[in-house]
């Protein structure tokens, strides 16, 4: 990733989610943080119930299996994303009404 994105990104607060495939002893993913991780995020009630914090990667996981059986994936991974932002926003008193999107 060229330098002047990471620089761009993490320039101020940062909610970053995405998938991985597996790999290094870890199991198929979703995965949510934010940087800088505000005070608190790490205990943050986030769903769905399968989600959970990796102190070792810092960030939250939903097990990929855990969507694959659930009879409501899209809404579990929906639901995943949305309360892993809002706790992020949230505990990270982020002015949302000065964000700007990206066009």
């Amino acid at each position: 990733m060229p330098d002047a994105v990471t620089r761009d990104a993490y320039s101020h607060e940062v909610s970053s989610a995405g998938f991985w495939a597996g790999g290094g002893g870890y199991e198929a993913a979703f995965y949510s943080y934010a940087y800088p991780s505000p005070e608190g995020f790490d205990r943050a009630a986030v769903q769905p119930k399968a989600a959970y914090w990796d102190s070792q990667l810092r960030e939250f996981v939903l097990p990929y299996e855990a969507v694959r059986a659930s009879n409501a994936r899209d809404g579990s991974v929906l639901s995943f994303l949305q309360s892993t932002y809002d706790a992020a926003a949230s505990l990270g008193r982020w002015n949302l009404d000065s964000a700007t999107a990206i066009p």
